[in-house]
């Protein structure tokens, strides 16, 4: 990518949208807008079209899981949404992610861990953290109060395809999956475009969610 990545940063503390604002620029990226609500999120995004959104999930007038909702259903297919909380046990975590956020961060997050998340969610490349993974497992261990939302047909996909998948949704890296599987990087990407597409899938946080909706990987037998 030749033009810089922007970014619009949505959160109702005005240090926190600043400190993220000069961590941000300091490293050549260009911050769009800020937003103190998820409505002026929302409204945010539309005027300038940002590659990736910070996102507070705690807002007022209309919170961060909304703003997300409608961010991703306006017609916004490229621009993806970084969630921020203050705690990893925060319960909206699958929420945010079937609402179609692309990552999950902690405001803690030091700031070479910030610009490297906002970069990796902008090439689709994003991997759930550990935590964030063993959270959708306890998640879908109790499945009878999970309701679908992510619904696919997995037939589209090659038996080579359905085990990068039931891998991936062990939040393995691409390097990781390869040596897993005895092929190189290249052809492990090849896969992982290969399933988005098939399934009509943003990035693989979307693929870690169907794996477990359709029951293809379950907690305790993602080994």
């Amino acid at each position: 990518m030749t033009e810089p990545l922007r970014a619009v940063i949505a959160d109702d503390q005005a240090l926190v949208r600043t400190g993220f604002r000069m961590i941000l620029t300091a490293n050549g990226i260009d911050v769009a807008a800020e937003a103190a609500n998820g409505d002026e999120a929302v409204a945010a995004v539309r005027r300038t079209r940002p590659d990736v959104v910070l996102m507070d999930i705690r807002m007022p007038q209309m919170d961060g899981l909304e703003a997300t909702r409608r961010i991703l259903t306006g017609g916004n297919e490229d621009t993806r949404v970084l969630i921020l909380t203050t705690y990893d046990l925060d319960h909206y975590v699958y929420a945010a992610l079937t609402a179609g956020a692309s990552g999950f961060l902690l405001k803690d997050v030091s700031p070479e861990h910030l610009v490297a998340a906002v970069r990796l969610v902008r090439s689709g490349d994003a991997l759930l953290a550990p935590t964030i993974t063993r959270r959708l497992v306890e998640r879908f261990a109790r499945r009878d109060n999970v309701k679908p939302t992510l619904h696919r047909d997995l037939s589209a996909l090659t038996p080579r395809e359905l085990d990068v998948l039931r891998l991936l949704a062990t939040g393995l890296s691409n390097a990781e999956l390869a040596g897993r599987l005895s092929l190189s990087v290249a052809t492990v990407k090849t896969h992982v475009a290969s399933i988005l597409s098939k399934l009509g899938l943003r990035d693989r946080v979307q693929a870690v969610v169907v794996a477990y909706e359709t029951g293809l990987v379950s907690p305790g037998g993602t080994g």
